[in-house]
């Protein structure tokens, strides 16, 4: 009889700087089924654990009810948030549908912007 076959699993080794946008997972949370669980967090400063040697991660959690400082996270519970994610609905946006409300927020918000900044130059005169 054949032995199945064990792959480990690989945690990404990834390092934050300052500044950098990050989803995080309040494992205690998501554990208990509690919401709130996961969050998106601006990354504040690392440390080191002077105990076990540990890089730990300082946050600001962002949301609508204004931001709240998270200490001591662990990394293994955080995931970069990369700029194409978080802009995929104004790439992918429909622009061609007759019905603006096939459109994210997001999408309609950015058309507008960009819209208004070049209707408020005057046109060339002919």
């Amino acid at each position: 009889m054949a032995q199945p076959q064990i792959h480990p699993v690989v945690r990404p080794q990834t390092r934050y700087l300052k500044g950098d946008l990050v989803l995080f997972r309040d494992v205690e949370r998501f554990c208990l089924g509690l919401p709130g669980h996961t969050f998106v967090g601006r990354v504040e400063r690392s440390w080191t654990n002077t105990h076990n040697h540990k890089l730990l991660y300082d946050l600001t959690e962002l949301n609508t009810n204004g931001n709240r400082a998270r200490a001591g996270i662990d990394p293994d519970y955080m995931r970069p948030l990369p700029a194409a994610d978080a802009m995929r609905d104004i790439d992918t946006a429909p622009l061609n549908a007759p019905d603006t409300g096939a459109m994210t927020p997001a999408a309609v918000a950015w058309l507008r912007q960009h819209l208004a900044q070049h209707s408020s130059a005057s046109p060339a005169r002919r």
